[in-house]
């Protein structure tokens, strides 16, 4: 009987490509699970009209957690022009299934490492490892906007200085959820031996819901005087991550920075090749390479797929499987430390499956070289 069951969710483009590569090292290290194929993607947008159809969500809750690869996303306009021709004119509006999964399961923690290994080619400089902790489940991506100011809004005084027809998004920032963000922050530098957390604002402009955020962070870090806390404005550290990125250790911030950081910081290391995140809450987690679905490199089976490799060793620690995942991340060091096989990024001309395979080797190897 396998171990763990696993909601297996490839999507579409590149995803299950990397997928296929993932899958591969999880069978190496000797990780035991059973993988239940979840639909999700573009092709049941247009074919059904929901990207994350109601059979996902439910397969979702009989498993342990998911694994996500990647799908295609089209602004609203072009998604509503390719729904099939029975759906056009319903009113169906497209949204992320990821975003949608964060919110529905209260998958709070967006955890992002971006850790720069030995002899990638492509490091901004060595001995960089941040981890960045994203709200995950409110700020800029509820999804409640408007193409116009609604007429009901014209009767706060504010909104006044508003013009008629501005489209406005609405953040929403609670103390609860910045809370317990700062929380998982704080608990992860703990358990980690980590020296610092900087929380990330703009509060001397986004007073309402910056401050917030800040006032939660604040009260939270009183409670770990044992770990250094800064506070830091989003532009300014932009560039001070840039200048002095070792500086940085555990960064903790809202949902639309979070986002923002995170890919900065993961060019610092490689880029999206070495992108990956898990969605976490308390009950349930999706994990994922951060690269979208590439689509013009579909079926080409040249992408780097070490982030999605490095996604299966955080699900594996996740499930306390700690052993098989410190095998995993050392095996994926050390592929990148001999640099024999590289994908286009890194400038070789290895494909998808040989990086997943060369990893894969490491991992059997590695008993008798250590």
């Amino acid at each position: 009987m396998s171990k763990h069951r696993i909601a297996w969710l490839p999507g579409d483009g590149i995803g299950p490509e990397v997928c296929d590569a993932a899958r591969c090292v999880l069978d190496a290290a000797g990780f035991e699970a059973e993988y239940l194929h979840g639909d999700i993607g573009w092709e049941f947008w247009c074919r059904e009209g929901d990207a994350l159809p109601r059979r996902t969500l439910d397969l979702l809750g009989e498993t342990e957690c998911a694994f996500f690869g990647a799908i295609t996303s089209k602004p609203s306009g072009e998604a509503a022009r390719e729904l099939a021709p029975g759906l056009q004119g319903r009113g169906l509006t497209y949204r992320s299934p990821i975003v949608r999964m964060r919110q529905m399961l209260d998958l709070y923690v967006c955890l992002r490492p971006c850790r720069a290994f030995p002899g990638n080619p492509l490091n901004y400089r060595g001995g960089i490892d941040l981890v960045i902790f994203r709200e995950n489940t409110e700020g800029m991506y509820i999804g409640v906007e408007f193409p116009q100011v609604p007429a009901e809004f014209r009767t706060v005084p504010a909104m006044r200085r508003i013009p008629e027809d501005a489209a406005i998004s609405i953040r929403s920032v609670t103390p609860e959820a910045s809370r317990r963000i700062v929380e998982a922050a704080f608990q992860y530098a703990v358990k980690n031996g980590r020296r610092k957390v900087t929380a990330v604002h703009k509060a001397n402009v986004l007073r309402a819901t910056c401050g917030v955020f800040l006032d939660a962070a604040n009260e939270v870090a009183a409670r770990y005087p044992q770990i250094q806390f800064e506070t830091a404005n989003v532009d300014a550290i932009c560039m001070w991550l840039l200048k002095n990125p070792l500086n940085y250790d555990v960064i903790v911030t809202t949902n639309l920075f979070g986002d923002i950081l995170s890919d900065l910081c993961c060019q610092l290391v490689g880029g999206m090749g070495f992108g990956y995140s898990g969605n976490i809450g308390d009950r349930y987690a999706v994990f994922e390479p951060t690269h979208g679905s590439a689509p013009k490199y579909a079926g080409q089976r040249k992408v780097n797929p070490l982030a999605t490799i490095l996604a299966a060793k955080m699900m594996a620690e996740w499930l306390g499987e700690l052993e098989i995942a410190r095998n995993i991340e050392e095996a994926v060091a050390r592929v990148v430390a001999q640099g024999a096989v590289r994908t286009y990024d890194l400038g070789g001309s290895a494909s998808t499956m040989d990086v997943a395979q060369s990893v894969a080797q490491s991992l059997r190897l590695a008993p008798a070289t250590r």
